[in-house]
């Protein structure tokens, strides 16, 4: 009977769950087992029953249940590995639900390195509908929930989740975090990140504690990493006007993480990639994500959007407040900049996008670029102060709660002449960008004034332009501008604007002289000196470009840019060794014994390091043509890796090569020696050869 009724049960009747059940707390004391990778644990919901109902349901991805007590009295349920349903006859009240949970998850909580070689990091990714998959939870966003989790531990680790820590105790070498919130949120945001971290703490202006965590051996990467996090926080807290709602505020570097960062709530999880020395900084710096992660502790975590329809509600927010915020640093230049940079992308992708800003499958190029600028037009339409009250007021209204465009666009109208009608047609529900009036909004800037009148000059014949290109290259001028001169010379013949890019070169900026490198992939002889230079410049990505177009364009002078170079790290992606080792083993007349090198650039490709790193590595050894068996079972084991863009890295790459009979073969060979997961995947590809 239980079985026939739950078959009648659908899934638009789960999703009004909200409507006669609010979930208030989740109390869980959870355990990780890092040799099974089994996630176990104790959980106690607290919820109300608004109005009668005969089955209540808790999302749990394949989960095991056991010791189900409603009120502590031993209850009936149903679980079809994909949600907990409790059948019972609820009346109105509050209730307790308790239970015990295990799962090996699929995905959501990830595992990195080991324990053995001593890098152990474990991580949670749950933004979608992924946290049920090792917590039982709520996919929809609508059911907001005071999350409490105590988690036990090796002592020798450090354990993050979100709130505050309100207990701490060791016992055993294991140790316990207890961690509180105060206040309710989607469970898409309850985080766990464990690992030997460090941390420093700092606080901000009105008395939060900042705590930013980092690995040991990144020490001297600290202050680069997490350069200008308080006057970012400082900014928008007052900016924004509404006070941090969640205590303490975290950060903390995940190695392999699915994206740049990930605004969990009180505690954002950000990219290793990020974590870089003072050199790094020019070229790959935390600022924006961080500030972007930051806005989103009001605009997503504190207020959600109700669905995806209305998703720009929160990534357009953060992009916005997060360039208002880097603006305060950087200054005005740079925010017109972006929004113009912005610009040129919606432009290009409106040619192709099929669905608008206010559309559920809207491209996160809608999302959070075209959002920001629905919001810069609206800001600048009704006034910097109307707007700032607005906002203010659009928070507090719906603390804790979830949104529609139509609840902001209220709160708009209620302090200034606002048509929302017409706003949204325009911005929010056509995929044409429209450009006049970004235009206009763009031209109140004096950077923008000169950058167009730059654009304009394109077809323009470079003799009748020099004298102001010259111009502007020695002036004061924002630097992108005198980027956008450069790259505007990229299809003049060399002779002609030799003068120009040795105007550009001695501006003695980073970015333009990169901008230099960049556009010279062939480099003339009587250039060769001045480019030479730019091996001595602090940034990693022009040093990467120079040395390469350097190696390639004078192999006379091979062996002696490998010695310059021979020391070369990179970011932590090794970036400048894997491309150091390849040019090295590429050289005939460097005499140095190649095999250690040919061993240490396939060491970079293996799972001891992080995909961007093997990336890199494989990269090279794919161009250069280094391939033996260990490099093949490498690139295979990347199509099975959690970042879905180093899988398709590796996919890709098999289907090229498998385009050759000998590497057919090669693969072949190699696939008896691979792991089961690594076998599934490279027989899928190999059946992709099969005809049809």
């Amino acid at each position: 009977m239980i079985k026939y009724f739950f078959l009648l049960l659908t899934t638009a009747a789960f999703a009004q769950q909200t409507a006669k059940v609010d979930f208030k707390s989740m109390n869980g004391k959870i355990a990780i087992d890092v040799a099974s990778k089994v996630v176990s644990g104790d959980i106690i919901y607290q919820f109300d029953v608004l109005s009668a109902s005969d089955t209540i349901k808790i999302d749990a991805q394949n989960m095991n249940f056991s010791d189900l007590l409603l009120d502590g009295i031993s209850v009936e349920f149903l679980n079809n590995k994909k949600e907990l349903l409790i059948v019972h006859p609820f009346k109105e009240g509050s209730q307790v639900l308790s239970f015990k949970y295990s799962v090996k998850p699929k995905q959501a909580l990830y595992f990195i390195g080991s324990e053995a070689k001593d890098n152990l990091q474990i991580w949670t990714q749950g933004q979608g509908r992924y946290t049920s998959n090792w917590l039982p939870s709520f996919d929809d966003v609508n059911e907001k929930v005071i999350f409490n989790l105590s988690i036990g531990f090796d002592a020798q680790y450090e354990v993050v989740s979100n709130g505050s820590l309100a207990n701490k105790e060791t016992v055993n070498n294991t140790t316990n975090w207890e961690y509180k919130m105060q206040e309710p949120m989607s469970s898409y945001l309850v985080m766990l990140a464990i690992g030997k971290y460090s941390k420093k703490v700092i606080q901000s202006k009105s008395g939060v504690a900042l705590v930013n965590y980092f690995e040991p051996q990144d020490s001297v990467r600290f202050e680069p990493t997490y350069r200008y996090s308080k006057e970012l926080f400082d900014y928008l807290e007052k900016k924004i006007g509404v006070k941090y709602s969640w205590g303490s505020y975290s950060q903390i570097p995940a190695r392999d993480f699915l994206y740049a960062g990930m605004e969990n709530t009180s505690a954002t999880i950000l990219s290793s990639r990020y974590v870089v020395d003072s050199v790094g900084y020019e070229d790959r710096n935390y600022s924006y994500v961080n500030a972007h992660e930051l806005a989103h502790q009001w605009f997503g975590d504190l207020v959600t959007a109700q669905s995806g329809k209305h998703h720009w509600l929160q990534e357009g927010f953060a992009t916005y407040y997060a360039l208002m915020a880097e603006s305060s640093i950087y200054g005005d230049d740079y925010f017109y900049y972006k929004m113009y940079e912005s610009a040129q992308q919606i432009k290009y992708a409106s040619r192709t996008d099929t669905a608008p800003v206010l559309d559920a499958k809207a491209s996160s190029l809608s999302f959070y670029q075209k959002g920001a600028w629905a919001l810069f037009v609206i800001r600048e339409t009704v006034g910097e102060r109307a707007f700032k009250k607005a906002i203010k007021n659009y928070l507090k209204k719906y603390a804790y709660q979830t949104v529609t465009t139509d609840d902001l666009f209220n709160e708009i109208k209620k302090v200034a002449h606002f048509d929302s009608d017409e706003f949204s047609k325009v911005w929010l529900e056509s995929i044409p960008f429209n450009t006049q009036q970004s235009n206009e909004l763009l031209l109140k800037n004096r950077t923008m004034q000169l950058l167009f009148e730059i654009d304009k000059l394109k077809k323009v014949p470079l003799n009748e332009k020099e004298e102001f290109f010259t111009k502007t290259l020695k002036s004061n001028a924002y630097f992108q501008v005198k980027i956008a001169i450069v790259n505007q010379l990229k299809s003049e013949v060399f002779e002609e604007k030799k003068a120009l890019l040795s105007v550009a070169m001695g501006t003695n900026n980073i970015q333009i002289r990169q901008a230099v490198a960049a556009s010279l992939s062939k480099i003339p002889v009587d250039f060769k000196s001045e480019y030479e230079t730019l091996l001595k410049d602090k940034s990693y990505q022009t040093q990467e470009i120079a040395l390469f177009y350097l190696w390639n364009n004078f192999p006379s002078n091979r062996v002696t840019y490998l010695n310059e170079t021979k020391n070369w790290i990179g970011f932590n992606d090794y970036n400048l060794r894997t491309l150091w080792l390849s040019l090295a083993l590429s050289t005939a007349d460097y005499n140095v014994d190649k095999e250690p090198l040919i061993e240490e650039l396939i060491n970079y490709s293996s799972l001891n390091y992080e995909a961007t790193t093997r990336q890199n590595a494989l990269e090279k050894l794919l161009t250069f043509k280094l391939i033996n068996d260990t490099v093949l079972a490498n690139l295979v084991n990347a199509t099975t890796h959690h970042m879905w863009q180093f899988s398709k890295f590796g996919r890709d790459n098999i289907r090229l090569m498998l385009k050759d009979s000998q590497m057919v073969l090669d693969f072949e060979r190699v696939l008896p020696s691979l792991n089961e997961g690594e076998q599934f995947q490279l027989n899928r590809l190999l059946l992709e050869l099969q005809p049809k």
